[in-house]
C-alpha cells in the first residue's frame, strides 16, 4: 500500500491514484513489487529535523528515503520538503509540479537500488528519473 500524508503543509495537488499506478509501473520495470511505502510531505524545518535526528546531517534537502525493502518488494518511508522542491524548481527553471514528480519517483528509484552519491551515479539517477517521468501518463 502506498500512502500520502502531510505534516505542517497542505497536501500537494497530485492525483494519488495515478501516481500510485505510476510508482507500481516504475518499480515493476526494475523487477520490483511495491509493499508498504509511505510518503510524508513536510516543510523545510521538519525535513531539517529529520535529517539531523536520523542521518546526522545539518542541512535542508528535498527528500530523505528510508529503505526497508526485502528481496524484490520495496518498502520505505519517503519524506519530501515541499518548500525545498519549490526552491529547487525555481533555481532549475522548471515547473514545481514537474519537480515534485521527479522527487516522488527519485525516492522510489532509491528503493529500487539506484544511488546518486558516488562517481557517475548522479547521471545514472537522472537518466532513470527521465525514463520514469516518460512513463507517467500525462493528463491534458
Amino acid at each position: 500500500m502506498i500512502t500520502y500524508n502531510t505534516e505542517g503543509v497542505k497536501m500537494p495537488k497530485i492525483k494519488r491514484r495515478d501516481i500510485t499506478a505510476w510508482i507500481k509501473a516504475v518499480a515493476a520495470s526494475y523487477g520490483k513489487k511495491t509493499g508498504e511505502i509511505g510518503y510524508l510531505f513536510v516543510g523545510d524545518e521538519k525535513i531539517l529535523e529529520v535529517n539531523r535526528e536520523y542521518l546526522g546531517h545539518d542541512y535542508y534537502t528535498d527528500i530523505i528515503t528510508f529503505d526497508y525493502s526485502e528481496e524484490d518488494t520495496i518498502n520505505g518511508d519517503i519524506v519530501i520538503s515541499l518548500e525545498t522542491v519549490a526552491t529547487n524548481a525555481i533555481a532549475q527553471g522548471t515547473d514545481s509540479d514537474e519537480e515534485l514528480l521527479r522527487v516522488i519517483i527519485h525516492g522510489i528509484l532509491h528503493l529500487c537500488g539506484i544511488n546518486d552519491k558516488g562517481p557517475g551515479e548522479r547521471e545514472i539517477m537522472e537518466a532513470a528519473e527521465n525514463k520514469a517521468l516518460a512513463m507517467l501518463p500525462r493528463q491534458s
